[in-house]
């Protein structure tokens, strides 16, 4: 029963689409033009700038007095209720868990943010367990969070694969501690030339469908 070592956030879990329902709502709400919402999404680099850093720069182009912590409250709770799981992605879990993979979530990022979702949505029910980078002190691609995913699951790594949208957090974890790996492209080219990974897929169901025919 291998593992499958899977991203959350725009693997498992659409970000974009909840972060740009948040954005255009609290942009609407402090007057700004429905253009900034390019802007918002520049700043949040798709989840890459730390939360108090979006905070700091809507604060500063808004002249907000709201505190920063009020904005990374609300930037929370305001994308963590805009997130579903796609029955689709559960369906697909349970076909892998069906055919004897371990689905295991591997996720950079808060333990509040990324639990809650977790837990909120369901996909609680299709995973065997996972592994947040703030609470194990490690982040991708650094192999040892792979690792405790392992040890988590109280399975072996061998036979794992890893699935996930980033280059550097995923593909190049899968790489770095020697497994195999589906990238998830969204409509990009591969650039890295250190590594690539073994297949590329347009969504998660597809990339399930490449590990189990793997």
């Amino acid at each position: 029963m291998p593992l499958l070592l899977l991203d959350l956030d725009n693997t498992l879990l659409d970000r974009d689409a909840p972060f740009r329902a948040w954005g255009e709502r609290f942009l609407d709400s402090v007057g700004a033009p429905p253009a900034d919402i390019e802007w918002l999404l520049s700043v949040d680099a798709d989840g890459l700038t730390d939360r108090w850093d979006v905070a700091d720069a809507i604060r500063g182009r808004y002249g907000l007095s709201v505190p920063a912590i009020d904005l990374v409250e609300e930037l929370h709770d305001g994308v963590v209720a805009n997130t579903r799981l796609d029955p689709l992605v559960a369906c697909a879990l349970r076909i892998a868990d069906d055919a004897g993979w371990v689905p295991v979530v591997v996720t950079n990022g808060a333990v509040r943010q990324q639990d809650t979702k977790i837990r909120r949505t369901g996909l609680d029910r299709y995973v065997a367990d996972w592994v947040i980078s703030e609470e194990a002190g490690v982040s991708k691609p650094n192999p040892r969070i792979f690792a405790l995913a392992a040890q988590r699951a109280r399975m072996p790594l061998r036979g794992a694969w890893v699935v996930g949208d980033s280059p550097e957090a995923d593909i190049g974890g899968a790489s770095a501690v020697g497994l195999p790996s589906v990238w998830l492209h969204r409509g990009r080219r591969w650039s890295d030339t250190r590594f690539a990974p073994t297949r590329s897929a347009d969504g998660l169901i597809a990339a399930l469908a490449a590990v189990l025919a793997g």
